[in-house]
């Protein structure tokens, strides 16, 4: 009976262990410009999303949504750090967008989201 206290509670020093590790790697967004809300000026703007890990590049986009529903994808920077999507967004006309964005972790998990904001 001893054996099986000492295997349980291995097993669970071990589980408390690896929980929190395996959460972290899921990509959350750190910080974004624009921000979410935010309202910007100018026809053109400068995005870029930098999450708590690292992200696969090749699998994770954006897709710029017009006030109109318009959905344009933009291209992410290729000088882009691992943890960051850059990109430029040209010839936006006045009014509410959204930048609707989705990446996929280095654990294999793909997270997204939506970001609006007002161009002035």
């Amino acid at each position: 009976m001893r054996v099986f206290v000492r295997i349980a509670v291995l097993l669970s020093a071990i589980w408390c262990l690896a929980g929190p590790s395996a959460v972290s790697a899921h990509a959350i967004i750190v910080s974004s410009a624009p921000e979410a809300g935010a309202t910007v000026s100018g026809e053109a703007v400068a995005i870029r999303l930098k999450f708590n890990s690292r992200i696969d590049h090749a699998h994770s986009k954006l897709t710029l949504l017009a006030p109109n529903g318009a959905a344009q994808a933009l291209t992410s920077a290729a000088d882009a750090p691992v943890d960051e999507l850059k990109a430029e967004a040209a010839r936006l006309s006045s009014g509410a967008w959204r930048l609707r964005w989705q990446v996929l972790s280095v654990d294999g998990h793909i997270t997204r989201g939506d970001i609006p904001f007002i161009v002035h």
